[in-house]
């Protein structure tokens, strides 16, 4: 009966081998590594050390315990037949290494002699690039081998053997069942050798890598008690009390068309404060429309129709749903091709649509209301080629509201005015400008340039009547002169 001896070729730099190693792998006439796919193989190559590798079971098994059972069953039949084996794996035998466990209760059961030799792995160069000490705490996990991950990691985490872009794809997906998409994770690849990669990536980007292979690894640093999730309990706890018994009767008497108002207003203050680009009163009104949504929420849950968690759940649920993109395994080329995606998806989940043109709140703007509708349509191809033919409509839909002002309809001149206003929205779309949004820079564009005639007249200590429409438009002109500085 012959023994197994395990040894490490280390992280990839061929100086890096202990000297206890060489002398096994050079003074055997059995050495089987693992792979052949590791940096240190050339040098081996180089000083004609013979040797054979189990590259054809990763050909053959169905899965990585496949390949790994075979290994250990193949090395334990060459002991049984009498062979002294040297078996070398990358980096150290007892560093995340499954082989050797394998191997080790394969030979226990066998009553083959086993011997394992320390060797340096990949984690020491890790240590000392990263400038991190395991005494801190530190969990080394396969990549196949996260199952068993923890719901809540105590430590830093170390992903070994991420081979490929699907492993990756899976390892990110398991990982952010616990850390947020865009934890900050380290990507670490050909550790110890000339082209070493070492580089702070957001965990949601880890399989769109450029190069991923047998010597990718991952460090995911541990997660500091501050980066919870946040709470909306506070939150909802007041709500709860406004609308208890003995609480406030404004709030007990609300219910969701009573708010309708409010919730919109909230909505166009939001968008004021992003207009205003003030920071401060942003982080206040998207408070304000939190409060609504929550005060919404209770509403429902009082009718026990659906708690704020069903709202939170909703939407996580879709946007996973609606970016296979970033959470399956779709790939997309740009933006475009992401909101195609989109679209094909959400067409999908409104089955019970009938018209290419439902889907449109009856309560939004007009504006916004005439704009989405063209789009609707232009999906389907009822669009104009390009925008010359819209300028022609244009003038023709003012030549109609001319007629009808000379005509004197109210009715008639309301519905070719409404044609005039449908048709510019039409030539914003082909700007791609949104006329919601040009409309109301003009409006505060507007309301500046009045506000500063209404400062000239009052310092001027001037009566409105007494000026001409000569004098406020020469106000008017100085107000865009000093707009425009």
């Amino acid at each position: 009966m012959g023994q197994i001896t395990i040894v490490g070729l280390g992280p990839g730099d061929f100086g890096l081998i202990t000297l206890d190693t060489w002398d096994k792998i050079t003074n055997t006439d059995k050495l089987i590594l693992r792979t052949a796919i590791h940096p240190t193989v050339a040098e081996l190559d180089k000083r004609n050390v013979i040797y054979t590798s189990c590259d054809e079971f990763y050909e053959q098994g169905a899965s990585f315990d496949d390949v790994y059972n075979s290994i250990a069953q193949k090395l334990i039949g060459e002991a049984k037949n009498g062979h002294d084996v040297v078996y070398a794996v990358p980096g150290s035998p007892l560093v995340a290494e499954r082989t050797v466990v394998i191997i080790r209760q394969k030979a226990k059961e066998a009553d083959v002699k086993l011997n394992i030799m320390p060797g340096m792995s990949f984690m020491e160069v890790l240590y000392q690039r990263l400038n991190i000490d395991p005494i801190d705490g530190l969990t080394i996990l396969d990549a196949c081998d996260l199952e068993n991950l923890p719901s809540e990691m105590p430590s830093a985490l170390v992903i070994t053997q991420v081979y490929n872009q699907h492993v990756a794809s899976d390892t990110k997906l398991t990982l952010m069942e616990n850390y947020p998409e865009d934890y900050p994770v380290t990507f670490i690849r050909n550790l110890s050798l000339p082209d070493e990669e070492i580089r702070e990536i957001p965990l949601y980007e880890l399989d769109r890598q450029p190069h991923i292979d047998h010597l990718t690894s991952l460090y995911i640093g541990k997660m500091p008690k501050n980066e919870q999730t946040f709470d909306l309990e506070p939150l909802e706890d007041v709500v709860k009390t406004l609308r208890s018994p003995g609480g406030c009767p404004w709030d007990i008497v609300q219910t969701h068309k009573s708010l309708r108002r409010n919730l919109i207003e909230e909505v166009y203050e939001v968008i004021e404060a992003i207009d205003l680009e003030d920071e401060k009163l942003l982080c206040e009104e998207l408070g304000d429309l939190l409060m609504q949504i929550v005060f919404h929420a209770r509403m429902a849950e009082e009718a026990k129709l659906f708690s704020m968690q069903d709202v939170i759940d909703g939407i996580t649920e879709k946007l996973i749903r609606r970016h296979p993109h970033v959470f399956g395994d779709v790939d997309v080329k740009d933006a475009g091709e992401v909101l195609a995606n989109w679209e094909a998806i959400k067409q999908a989940e409104k089955t019970e649509r009938t018209s290419i043109l439902d889907g449109v709140p009856k309560d939004l703007p007009s504006l916004m209301v005439a704009y989405k509708l063209q789009h609707k349509a232009a999906k389907v191809g009822f669009d104009w080629p390009d925008i010359d033919p819209v300028w022609d409509k244009l003038e023709e839909e003012l030549r109609e509201l001319e007629e009808a002002i000379v005509d004197g309809q109210k009715e008639k001149i309301e519905e070719e005015l409404g044609d005039v206003l449908f048709t510019i929205v039409n030539i914003s779309r082909f700007l791609k400008i949104d006329p919601e949004v040009a409309l109301a820079g003009t409006n505060r564009k507007f309301k500046r340039r009045f506000s500063y005639i209404e400062e000239k007249v009052k310092a001027k200590q001037q009566n409105w009547e007494s000026l001409s429409l000569i004098d406020l438009d020469e106000l008017w002109q100085e107000a865009k002169l000093k707009d425009e500085k």
